[in-house]
């Protein structure tokens, strides 16, 4: 039987590649089933471009990148990453032109003109993340943002997290690998699968119990709820207390710290300070984000 080849391009922008580490942390599928094997019977991954884990450099690899939108078939556009947009989003450069640096924000909308679909990787390329955190002096944008301003209607997934789980991206894959593009109500209003942002932390949290006695901690050691000391589990949709981190073996809270809301666009600005409760009026405190 003939395989069909699911190409990807994967862009990194400004961030910290924790994104990537996580991802090559998958253990069912582990990464190497992901990039060898056929995920699914007849389909197989074909990663043409990744910054971090590819092996080639220079101009062949950016022909490789630029190429993709030659051949016939559809391809996926993997952000990593918020994007730069002031001063003409200098901030950040994929390979050179005539000698010039051209920068990761031409070479996105290029490559997401032509896109079947954009998986927007971590909080960072989701919302903006850290790297458009106050005052956002490179102006630095999540994907969706940069889609809406530039009037291109382009699908993209939301696969937020600082950083995402890698079950939350390999599910993604597969589902889009299985079915296509999900459609807008298994998706939540910021375009993240339900499947794994479906429910607020604070639902499955073991701690619940103590916030239903009102038992709350002052202390990070102290037994109860850890909302008084910052967890922001009550408005964070994710599936963390079930699913768990490093092969199911703990997550956040069990760890002994709060939930930091690292799924939410308010991360960092309004969830921070991070072992302090939110008020009501941080929770509306304004994200800035200059050209």
């Amino acid at each position: 039987m003939e395989v069909e080849q699911k190409r990807i391009i994967w862009l990194q922008g400004a961030g910290c590649t924790g994104c990537s580490i996580s991802v090559l942390n998958s253990v069912s599928p582990t990464i190497k089933n992901l990039l060898i094997d056929e995920v699914v019977p007849g389909q197989h991954l074909s990663l043409l471009f990744h910054p971090t884990i590819m092996a080639g450099s220079g101009e062949p690899v950016i022909e490789v990148m630029l190429d993709v939108r030659k051949e016939k078939g559809p391809y996926v556009l993997v952000v990593e990453g918020a994007v730069p947009t002031a001063g003409g989003g200098f901030f950040a450069t994929v390979g050179e032109e005539d000698g010039r640096p051209v920068t990761l924000f031409s070479r996105f909308l290029t490559l997401a003109r032509e896109a079947s679909a954009i998986i927007a990787l971590g909080d960072c390329s989701s919302f903006g993340g850290i790297p458009a955190g106050r005052p956002n002096p490179t102006g630095c944008k999540g994907v969706k943002d940069i889609l809406t301003d530039e009037k291109l209607d382009v699908p993209v997934i939301n696969v937020s997290g600082c950083a995402p789980h890698p079950d939350w991206f390999v599910g993604t894959v597969a589902y889009l690998l299985l079915y296509g593009l999900p459609a807008p109500d298994q998706l939540d209003e910021l375009g993240r699968p339900k499947a794994f942002y479906g429910k607020l932390v604070h639902e499955n949290c073991p701690r619940r119990p103590y916030f239903d006695e009102g038992k709350f901690a002052r202390d990070l050691s102290e037994e109860g709820c850890l909302y008084e000391v910052g967890c922001k589990g009550p408005f964070t949709y994710a599936d963390c207390p079930t699913r768990k981190w490093n092969n199911g073996v703990n997550w956040v809270v069990g760890a002994g710290s709060p939930c930091l809301g690292c799924t939410e666009p308010g991360f960092p600005d309004i969830c921070g300070p991070f072992y302090r409760k939110i008020s009501d009026l941080e929770k509306v405190k304004p994200r800035i984000n200059p050209r």
